[in-house]
C-alpha cells in the first residue's frame, strides 16, 4: 500500500500558516508529499526546501486571477490547486492536509490502520476525521454547528475525483454528475490552527483570499467578536511538532462580553441547546458514512 500526501500553498510564511509543522506531522505516514506551490513573494519555497525530506515534491503552479466570485461555486481557484496536487499523487490513498492542519503523532498508527483495513473494500472511497478548531489561543477550541466537526481528508486514488472547493471532494459519476464520497471514519483527529495566527496575519490572509471566495467588501477580523458560548477549554495535548509555533497563553480566549450576536450565531446557539437537551447532532459534512 502506497500513501501520498498532498496540499497547495501560496505565501504561507507571510500569511501565518504553520505549514512546516503541518508537513512534518504527516511525513512519517506517507511515501510522498506533493505540494502545488503558487507564486510567492515571501520565503515559503525556501522554508519548504529547508525541511530537507526527499519525500517532498513541489509542483510550481499558476493561479487563475480572473475566476469570477459571483458564481454559486466559491473558491474555485482553491479547488483547482488542490486538484492539481491530487492529480500528481501516485499512491493508493491520497491524504489531503491543509497548511494550517496538523496530525497528532499518537494518531498516526490509527490512520494507517484505517487505510489498511479499508484498502480492499471498494465501498469505502474516502476516510473521515474529527476536527478540533483552535481559536484565539492554544487553550481554546471553537465548538458549534458553525464549525465543521467532521470531514474527509483521505480519498482513494483509484477513483475519478476532484475538488470544486478546497474543503471537500467530488466523486465523478458521469460528465454531468458528481456526488459526495462514501466514507469510513478513521477514529483520528485533525488539529486546525488557522485561527491561532495573529490577527494581523489573519487580516492579511482574508484580504488575499477574498476575491476568490466572495464579491463583497472586506471586513476586518477581530477575534474577540465571537459568541462566547461557542468557545470551550481544550484539555488534551497538542502535537509535538506544533509546540514551538504556538503562542504562549493561559486560560480560555476571552470573547468581548459586549459582543452583539449575529443572526447566524443566534441560530447556532439554538442548535447547541437542542444538541445538549435531546442529543441531536447538527454536523455539516460532505460525505456519506458507510462504515
Amino acid at each position: 500500500m502506497k500513501i501520498s500526501g498532498f496540499t497547495f500553498l501560496r505565501n504561507g510564511q507571510k500569511l501565518g500558516y504553520p505549514f512546516v509543522p503541518s508537513i512534518r506531522s504527516i511525513l512519517p505516514l506517507v511515501d510522498e508529499f506533493v505540494i502545488a506551490l503558487g507564486p510567492c513573494d515571501d520565503d515559503t519555497e525556501k522554508m519548504l526546501r529547508e525541511i530537507g525530506d526527499p519525500k517532498i515534491r513541489i509542483i510550481p503552479t499558476q493561479w487563475n486571477e480572473n475566476i469570477r466570485p459571483d458564481y454559486s461555486v466559491k473558491g474555485f481557484v482553491y479547488g483547482q490547486q488542490k486538484t492539481i496536487a491530487l492529480y500528481n499523487c501516485t499512491g493508493d490513498w491520497a491524504f489531503y492536509l491543509e497548511a494550517d492542519e496538523v496530525l497528532h503523532e499518537d494518531d498516526l498508527p490509527k490512520i494507517r490502520a484505517a487505510m489498511e483495513k479499508h484498502s480492499r473494500d471498494e465501498r469505502v472511497e474516502a476516510l473521515a476525521f474529527d476536527f478540533l478548531h483552535f481559536y484565539g489561543n492554544a487553550n481554546t477550541i471553537a465548538w458549534s454547528p458553525g464549525w465543521y466537526r467532521n470531514e474527509v481528508r483521505i480519498i482513494r486514488n483509484t477513483i475519478p475525483a476532484w475538488s470544486s472547493e478546497s474543503l471537500f471532494f467530488n466523486v465523478v459519476e458521469s460528465h454531468k454528475r458528481s456526488r459526495q464520497p462514501r466514507a469510513a471514519h478513521t477514529g483520528a483527529t485533525i488539529y486546525h490552527y488557522g485561527w491561532v495566527r495573529s490577527e494581523e496575519q489573519m487580516n492579511l490572509k482574508s484580504a488575499a483570499v477574498l476575491k476568490y471566495w466572495q464579491n463583497r467588501e472586506l471586513k476586518t477580523v477581530n477575534y474577540a467578536q465571537i459568541d462566547a458560548a461557542a468557545l470551550k477549554l481544550f484539555s488534551g495535548t497538542h502535537p509535538k511538532v506544533i509546540h514551538d509555533w504556538l503562542p504562549k497563553a493561559e486560560g480560555v480566549f476571552r470573547a468581548d462580553p459586549n459582543h452583539t450576536l449575529t443572526s447566524r450565531e443566534k441560530k447556532h446557539r439554538r442548535m447547541l441547546w437542542l444538541e445538549k437537551m435531546f442529543g441531536m447532532k447538527f454536523n455539516k459534512k460532505h460525505y456519506r458514512l458507510v462504515r
